[in-house]
């Protein structure tokens, strides 16, 4: 078990957009991904492209067409970004104006389910959107239209 909080990167009128940060780590899940790729030469146009739909979805919301979907049907788990990438930054996308960043890395293999790190890093959203839906049913969670509150540290 790992202990997670959400945390708010930027909150706008048309999305407010998250990530989420392991306790024992110094950088968050998206500022992991950022560090992987920010500097690397052979992924830099794929970086860029991904860092140019956030600024995107900052502006003008987390619409679907800005996402390829990912995970199950019955989650929310889409990645960045729609167009060829060797990359993909996986996210939750709760509606047009709630985003929660998560981590990505470079997809070799036809699906995530095929490499480890990928596989993780879905499992970590799909486990963490659970953790919020049953906060929401206790009480512990408030998802309003555009933004999610809690206090709470939630165990992944």
């Amino acid at each position: 078990m790992s202990e997670v909080e959400l945390y708010l990167i930027q909150e706008g009128d048309n999305c407010t957009i998250y990530t989420l940060q392991f306790l024992r780590d110094t950088e968050s899940e998206f500022e992991k991904f950022v560090s992987k790729f920010i500097d690397n030469v052979e992924y830099n146009e794929d970086y860029t492209r991904i860092a140019a739909f956030i600024s995107r979805i900052a502006r003008n919301g987390a619409l679907e067409r800005y996402f390829r979907p990912e995970g199950k049907m019955s989650d929310s788990v889409v990645a960045l970004p729609v167009t060829s990438s060797k990359l993909r930054l996986y996210c939750l996308r709760l509606s047009d104006k709630i985003l929660i960043l998560g981590n990505g890395g470079v997809k070799s293999t036809r699906t995530y389910d095929e490499d480890a790190s990928l596989k993780g890093y879905v499992m970590t959203l799909q486990k963490f959107e659970k953790l919020l839906t049953d906060g929401v049913k206790d009480g512990s969670v408030t998802i309003t239209e555009t933004s999610i509150e809690t206090d709470n540290i939630f165990e992944i």
